[in-house]
């Protein structure tokens, strides 16, 4: 599954279950584990905006709870290849961190964007500036 094409066309899978009712705006995102294991994330809005999750951090989430907790990949698809959101960027510090992060144009699926978490957010806010206990 090291195959990035496979990492895309698998994002582009789970798009398919995302629920967008209010924006109409799909994302899906697959999760390559260092097991090989591929987990799957789509976007849930909720009437009540802020209750919404996207599809990045779902797939987190998901590898979480199932027990993973190293990443090699994480592809994303939507259109216009959007990059993730603020929320979803801390999360991926937190929890990804060293995840290559796959964007993908949905209507260009062929020539992905390809960059890290590091540069999306260079100085993020993680557990080393919390004060000790």
């Amino acid at each position: 599954m090291n195959n990035p094409t496979n990492i895309v066309a698998e994002a582009m899978k789970a798009r398919e279950f995302a629920q967008a009712p209010y924006s109409k705006f799909k994302v899906g995102a697959a999760l390559l584990t260092d097991a090989g294991a591929v987990v799957h994330g789509a976007n849930v809005e909720s009437a009540s905006y802020g209750l919404s999750c996207c599809a990045e951090r779902v797939a987190i989430f998901n590898a979480l709870t199932s027990g993973y907790h190293s990443f090699q990949k994480m592809a994303i698809a939507s259109e216009g290849g959007a990059a993730p959101c603020g929320a979803c960027r801390q999360i991926i510090t937190e929890y990804a961190a060293n995840a290559e992060l796959i964007l993908v144009d949905v209507n260009q699926p062929e020539s992905p964007s390809h960059t890290n978490i590091r540069t999306l957010l260079p100085d993020p806010f993680i557990g080393k500036n919390l004060p000790s206990n």
